[in-house]
């Protein structure tokens, strides 16, 4: 016959769950309270985390310039002038080929067409030039009756192409600040902070910075990787325009999903309409098997190592990112882990048990004890030692 249970640990577990879930929803509601902040100040946060990313890319330039003897602001002029200048190289790379074989493009993209439609009337889809008219006039009619809907639509877009337009001066202009500004950051930060928190705050943001540049160096060598097998791909089957398409395969890696599809979409069209179908399928395929090795192999191996989580976090995060906030969340999915286990690791050094660290294992029977004495009168803050309370940490490394 089994023993029966204890009435009073049954209560202390219940008192305990109750406390702990009581703790859980207050965090969550805070939570909730610091997304919907973050949501209505999402236009002046945009920039900001679009201007950090830069920021990681150039700061390595601008650091070298800085110990040569430049000034802080010659140097982040100097560096935010080239990045202009390499992202006005990356888009002549790309529109300038593309131009000079416009012609030659055109007429591929129309015999494209013309052969679809003969491969469409004959066996086995049958489908007859009466049919294809007869879907062209209702493809019409579907238009004019959606007129208003169509403006509206170009509105949303051009409205979306000008707050582009507006995030990447204001992250420019940002990236440029902090280039210029960004070591004074900590020790100011320090200065401003009452308390631990002058202890606490700098060493995480330190912490959260390095984790960030990690992030944005492994997706750059993400997207080289993509860049150079696709681009070899291209160039066995002597696909046109292949350094183009290679560059737009590098700088569509750091936009998830969207990003790959648009290079992807892109390659293959261009194949399709100066080699022909079956180099077209081979482009594809060639695509899709980059892609799955990009997705299961090589971006969870390198961003594991990089930013210190295991592959399935980082799967799962993009996922998760990708169904609460769409491209964006998929995008910041990976560096908000990072970041959230930034904080949680250094919770966790900060609330080492010293009996834990000597290795001798704490009894169930003593933290009961303990909890009956502090029950009975104690102060919970007498089993702490005075020297420990209010003890500082270590010194910020910006400070």
């Amino acid at each position: 016959m089994s023993a029966p249970l204890s009435s009073a640990r049954t209560r202390a577990a219940l008192r305990a769950s109750a406390r702990a879930s009581l703790d859980v929803l207050l965090i969550l509601v805070l939570l909730a309270v610091a997304l919907w902040a973050l949501g209505r100040m999402w236009s002046v946060v945009w920039p900001l985390v679009v201007a950090l990313f830069l920021t990681t890319l150039t700061w390595p330039a601008t650091r070298a310039l800085r110990r040569w003897g430049w000034r802080p602001a010659p140097a982040a002029s100097a560096v935010t002038l080239l990045f202009l200048l390499v992202v006005a190289g990356i888009v002549a790379l790309i529109a300038v080929p593309v131009s000079s074989q416009s012609g030659e493009l055109t007429d591929g993209v129309v015999a494209g067409i013309q052969r679809l439609r003969e491969w469409a009337s004959g066996p086995p889809l049958n489908i007859g030039d009466d049919q294809i008219a007869g879907a062209f006039d209702s493809a019409v009619d579907r238009v004019q009756n959606s007129v208003g809907s169509m403006v509206s639509a170009v509105a949303t877009g051009v409205g979306t192409v000008l707050n582009g337009v507006v995030t990447a001066v204001l992250a420019l202009f940002l990236m440029f600040f902090f280039l210029k500004d960004g070591p004074r950051f900590l020790p100011w930060l320090t200065r401003q902070l009452p308390g631990r928190l002058a202890v606490d705050v700098p060493i995480v943001a330190e912490r959260g910075w390095n984790t960030l540049g990690s992030f944005v160096r492994s997706q750059a060598l993400v997207g080289l990787l993509d860049a150079v097998f696709i681009g070899i791909g291209l160039w066995v089957l002597d696909i046109p325009l292949v350094l183009p398409l290679a560059v737009l395969t590098f700088v569509s890696a750091f936009v998830p999903i969207v990003g790959a599809l648009f290079a992807g979409f892109v390659a293959v069209l261009i194949a399709l309409v100066s080699n022909g179908p079956m180099d077209a399928l081979i482009v594809l395929g060639i695509i899709v098997v980059v892609q799955q090795l990009e997705g299961n192999v090589f971006q969870p191996m390198i961003q594991s190592r990089g930013l210190g989580l295991h592959a399935t976090v980082i799967l799962l995060a993009v996922t998760l990112g990708g169904s609460l906030a769409g491209i964006v969340g998929s995008l910041l999915a990976v560096p908000v882990a990072a970041m959230i286990a930034v904080v949680w690791n250094y919770v966790r050094e900060q609330l080492v048990d010293p009996a834990g660290e000597s290795g001798e294992p704490v009894e169930p029977d003593d933290v009961e004890e303990t909890r009956e004495s502090g029950e009975s009168g104690e102060s919970a803050g007498a089993a702490v030692p005075e020297a420990a309370v209010g003890q500082p940490g270590p010194e910020p490394a910006g400070a």
